[in-house]
């Protein structure tokens, strides 16, 4: 008989299935794995996740093959967060967990897609990632026949709601899951590790676009620290090698850092327990004062070289147009959708079900809905 138990050698402050405030719905199952080890799984067969393949991270799918997707930076989260947990002997199912759920209910078309949604959704409510990734979860998949959702454990849906980075800071936390109290361990680090992996495969896409190069990345001190190490060991490594080998070293790098300020935190904060964190209520993952600094230089160099670079502007023009025009057709005239939507329409309204139909949807499919559409010789 297999011992389906967790790690024995988990620390004190992570948390277990055992402790775990349990699901929304009682569930009779004869699966002996771990409760987050369920909702990996759960999250990982749902059709949220597999629509990330198509959805964009920076680049739109169909400029090529290379560049990543939600999907690729989901798993590079979920790699550099487990990393992470390992090290700290945190829960890994429980970060992988989140990591693979924090960008389900992302939009099509980046953060461009969110940010028109949150403006056409003004009076409706907004639109925010977190909170529809949590939607996602709750109610907006349909796999069982007991409920809506994917039914996941208490400490999942908590972290997927108060996932946080600069770009999505939580507006929306229900009363159940605590609001102004800090998520668990395993929750802050995903917030780090999605940054840790956008900012690393960002200059990797970056580079391979050619909208950045290795000269413009020389005013970059964390990126020139890290290719220093690796020309020292490689002498003869060429540009392409070189590029993959310092994106390696950085997250390296990072991951050891985050490791060690985090375990300092939790020492001088007497933090034993998840009671200890909740009582103390302070954020413990986080970057040391350095790295920190550094990381923020990085990322300022990407927002002004690479976001805003002006072809990825008129990326984000086309987007805008694309969602608006689609969202404004639908809402005054929602018999265009499926029957399944026109269910939802009674529950939650025609703005807020629109916008679910749009969130959902995948760069080439929110395309060829507007082709279908708005082209005369467009099949429908």
């Amino acid at each position: 008989m297999f011992d389906y138990t967790e790690r024995p050698d988990l620390a004190t402050f992570a948390c277990t299935s055992g402790a775990s405030r349990g699901r929304r719905y009682a569930e009779e199952s004869g699966d002996p794995r771990p409760v987050f080890e369920r909702d990996r799984d759960r999250i990982i067969h749902c059709a949220a996740f597999r629509r990330l393949e198509y959805k964009t991270q920076v680049f739109l799918n169909h400029e090529g093959d290379y560049y990543r997707t939600r999907l690729t930076h989901s798993l590079e989260v979920a790699q550099i967060g487990t990393a992470i947990a390992r090290r700290l002997r945190l829960n890994e199912d429980l970060t992988e967990a989140l990591a693979l759920a924090h960008d389900l209910g992302h939009t099509p078309f980046g953060h461009t897609g969110e940010e028109v949604l949150n403006q056409l959704m003004q009076g409706y409510g907004g639109f925010e990632h977190n909170y529809q990734s949590f939607r996602v979860v709750d109610e907006l998949e349909e796999r069982y026949p007991e409920f809506d959702g994917l039914n996941l454990s208490w400490e999942v849906r908590e972290g997927i709601l108060k996932h946080s980075s600069p770009h999505d800071v939580p507006t929306v936390v229900l009363e159940e899951f605590l609001p102004g109290t800090v998520p668990s361990i395993e929750a802050q680090i995903i917030n780090y590790a999605d940054e840790i992996a956008y900012n690393n495969h960002d200059i990797d896409d970056g580079l391979k676009s050619g909208y950045l190069t290795l000269e413009m990345l020389q005013q970059v001190e964390l990126w020139q620290r890290e290719i220093r190490r690796v020309k020292e060991r490689y002498p003869a490594i060429d540009d392409k090698r070189l590029v993959a080998r310092t994106v390696s070293s950085l997250i390296g790098m990072q991951i050891a850092d985050i490791c060690e300020t985090t375990l300092a935190n939790i020492r001088q904060h007497g933090i034993g327990s998840l009671d200890d964190l909740r009582r103390v209520n302070r954020v413990v993952v986080h970057f040391s004062p350095r790295v920190e600094e550094e990381n923020l230089a990085l990322k300022k160099f990407l927002k002004e070289k690479l976001y805003r670079h002006h072809k990825v502007d008129k990326m984000r023009v086309k987007a805008e147009h694309v969602l608006s025009r689609l969202f404004e057709t639908y809402v005054k005239r929602p018999n265009l959708l499926s029957p399944k939507y026109h269910r939802r329409i009674d529950r939650s309204g025609v703005e807020r079900t629109v916008a679910d139909y749009l969130a959902g949807m995948t760069d080439r499919y929110a395309l060829d809905d507007y082709k279908a559409l708005f082209e005369t010789f467009e099949r429908v």
